[in-house]
């Protein structure tokens, strides 16, 4: 049986506060969150551009997007999105050679 989406990769447009720290800790209480990583992409002097992954089991996007909304930020994208009962590792492709 599927175990929907495992893992989520989000880049996040958030002010400045709250920091980052607060925003993974109220993501990593959600139902079916079992881990949140955010990256710091980009800074200017209002807003962090941030990459943000959750992993888990049966993870719910849109209570996910909600919370990031609830902390001040905004979802720009989705760039990676894992689901089904393993995580596959993303494979190399002719096309991925050309923009080295």
């Amino acid at each position: 049986m599927a175990r929907g989406i495992r893992l989520l990769v989000l880049d996040v447009l958030k002010p400045h506060q709250p920091i980052v720290t607060e925003l993974a800790l109220g993501l990593s209480e959600l139902e079916g969150v079992e881990g949140v990583n955010i990256t710091l992409v980009e800074i200017d002097k209002e807003t962090e551009n941030v990459k943000i992954t959750v992993m888990g089991d049966d993870l719910d996007y849109d209570e996910i997007a909600r919370t990031i909304e609830e902390f001040g930020g905004v979802v720009h994208s989705i760039d990676m999105v894992a689901a089904g009962k393993k995580i596959v590792e993303e494979g190399e492709t002719p096309q991925d050679k050309l923009e080295e």
